[in-house]
């Protein structure tokens, strides 16, 4: 199973047991935080499911931009591609290319170490160029979870043909709406993340994905920073 899977279980469980450790909880005030513990449960299990899938999505950005995720596994692969560059993740690198020069530029560093955790700030640059990732939303999830003033309202809609559950979240912190498809890919996202206002939508999904979304462009130039790169 991917490392990223751990995370985002871990992550679920935590605030499981957050909500669920407090002494002076009245009946009500266990009810409802039993319904915001399963909610992100629930949501956490899908994205997890979706580590462990082949697929390839493509995104809607504000101002018609686009973004994309792709997935393979054995082994396991994964690229986002967003406004400006690209991720790329892969069992023999990590791989941060830009793309907003007249030639792409790609640098290359150690993979990260198997079995270990990867962190939220690998994914910092495509969420910061409007791709909110999987991780990003979990952690929105445990937190507005964890706010006893926060209002949390789910619902069912389609996205890009596909049926999607929806969590609309209002909270001291921000408000957002994140929609997850059956699958566990997310669907779409509404709100701030790091201040910043976000917003994308799925525009396609394809179980297969095209084995080349995780080489560099065919014409970038390549810093290899690996020990024994060149």
């Amino acid at each position: 199973m991917p490392a990223a899977s751990t995370t985002l279980r871990m992550l679920a469980v935590s605030v499981i047991a957050s909500l669920t450790v407090t002494g002076c909880q009245t009946f009500e005030d266990a009810g409802v935080a039993m319904g915001r513990s399963e909610l992100v449960n629930d949501i956490a299990a899908r994205l997890d499911r979706a580590l462990e899938l082949t697929y390839s999505a493509d995104y809607q950005l504000p101002g018609g931009q686009s973004a994309a995720i792709a997935q393979a596994q054995d082994p396991a692969r994964s690229a986002y591609t967003y406004p400006g560059g690209r991720l790329t993740v892969t069992p023999e690198a990590i791989t941060r290319c830009t793309t907003t020069g007249a030639r792409p530029e790609c640098t290359l560093v150690a993979p990260p170490t198997p079995g270990s955790k990867p962190t939220v700030t690998l994914f910092g640059e495509a969420n910061r160029q409007g791709l909110v990732t999987p991780p990003v939303v979990v952690g929105l999830l445990s937190a507005a979870a964890l706010d006893p003033q926060a209002v949390i309202k789910q619902s069912d809609t389609t996205v890009a043909g596909r049926h999607a559950t929806c969590v609309e979240v209002q909270s001291s912190s921000g408000d957002f709406t994140a929609c997850v498809t059956t699958e566990g890919v997310l669907g779409s996202f509404t709100g701030p993340v790091d201040g910043k206002p976000m917003e994308l939508a799925l525009s396609s999904y394809s179980a297969t994905v095209d084995n080349s979304a995780f080489d560099p462009p065919a014409d970038a130039g390549v810093v290899d920073r690996r020990p024994g790169g060149s």
